[in-house]
């Protein structure tokens, strides 16, 4: 991770989870569930869930109708490159594609869009190191 999406992560306010699942038992709503404990406004992202977390769920990132520092990628990695295009038009800050999600070409594509990319990493992870006392 780079100093820019430390800084990114410490500030953001505003998570879009594409993927978020309402089941408990998935990685996407344990991180969630975190993020979201640890002050994190969180947004899911998914066309078959009404409501996450008590949040409401949107089909894509485009419906949703406030701003997202930081667009959280729960989905396998072919489904990344219009991922990356919808956080691009939304004016995402930071893509970060979850552990085992990896897609160099769409990773370059934010970059040059001037996203900051976090790509095979676990957010809660990070934010657990980050916010560790020194």
């Amino acid at each position: 991770m780079s100093a820019q999406s430390d800084q990114l992560l410490k500030s953001a306010k505003t998570i879009a989870v594409v993927g978020l699942s309402g089941n408990r038992w998935r990685p996407s709503y344990g991180v969630s569930e975190y993020m979201q404990a640890m002050g994190y406004r969180i947004i899911p992202v998914n066309p078959k869930e009404s409501e996450v977390l008590g949040e409401k769920a949107y089909a894509t990132l485009e419906e949703i109708p406030e701003p997202v520092d930081i667009v959280n990628i729960f989905r396998q990695s072919h489904f990344v490159p219009e991922i990356v295009d919808s956080a691009i038009r939304i004016g995402a800050k930071l893509v970060w594609m979850q552990e085992d999600v990896i897609h160099e070409e769409a990773a370059r594509k934010a970059r040059e869009a001037g996203l900051e990319v976090v790509m095979d990493r676990c957010i809660l992870k990070d934010h657990r190191r980050l916010m560790r006392p020194a």
